[in-house]
């Protein structure tokens, strides 16, 4: 009889889901930034549309981070929040064609989703090491520094300004059972519409554009 339930608890053990468990997950990396078209019209009316060769600066202050919290279920399957501080300056020669000083999001173009991951344990044979893909929606809430040419005003806060995704590939390896460390790449896309603030008089001004990042990230997890 004790063997019977003996047999019967380590069958159990071995049937029973391993316990879903909260990570938490924090990055700096490398991060550039593609080109695209900003269309809109400076604050007065004056209309502009121009090719701005983005530029990331990941190494200058404030540098490129971000941070991830995942709900890791039995199945292997996350659930979670994340914030990158991305970064996007607007070269000298596009801003003097557009007709600002300034024209940058700097203090983050800050991409803030909802995520779903999938993960591999032991998928190589190498039980510390873990590949695993996620993607997020959510929205760009940048940091807007606009100077433009001449005017008393700039324009230099936070602002919503539209859907926002991310995608995620990368591989971690555990130091322990809490510790891990992790590399991975991340792209994120977003659609800005951005106002830019007036003179006294003059009508406000606005331009669109979508911002696509490109990053490598290396980063330190703690679960619990």
């Amino acid at each position: 009889m004790k063997r019977l339930a003996a047999a019967t608890a380590a069958l159990m053990a071995i049937a029973a889901p391993a316990a879903a468990e909260m990570e938490l997950s924090f990055y700096l990396g490398v991060q550039s930034v593609d080109e695209s078209t900003a269309t809109g019209t400076l604050p007065g009316g004056t209309p502009f549309s121009r090719s701005i060769d983005w530029e990331g600066n990941p190494l200058d202050a404030p540098l490129y981070y971000g941070g991830r919290a995942t709900w890791w279920t039995a199945n292997d399957l996350g659930f979670g929040v994340e914030g990158t501080h991305t970064k996007a300056y607007a070269p000298a020669a596009d801003r003097a064609a557009i007709g600002v000083d300034r024209m940058e999001l700097s203090d983050g173009h800050n991409i803030i989703t909802a995520n779903v991951l999938k993960r591999w344990p032991d998928a190589f044979g190498a039980p510390r090491l873990t590949p695993y893909l996620g993607a997020g929606l959510g929205v760009a809430v940048p940091h807007v520094d606009v100077q433009v040419t001449g005017a008393a005003n700039r324009t230099h806060g936070f602002e919503v300004t539209g859907p926002a995704a991310r995608g995620i590939a990368g591989m971690s390896y555990a130091l322990n059972e809490r510790w891990s460390i992790f590399g991975e790449y991340q792209i994120t896309w977003s659609d800005n519409d951005i106002t830019i603030d007036p003179d006294p008089g003059e009508t406000a001004g606005s331009f669109d554009t979508e911002i696509v990042t490109h990053a490598l990230n290396l980063g330190v997890s703690y679960s619990f």
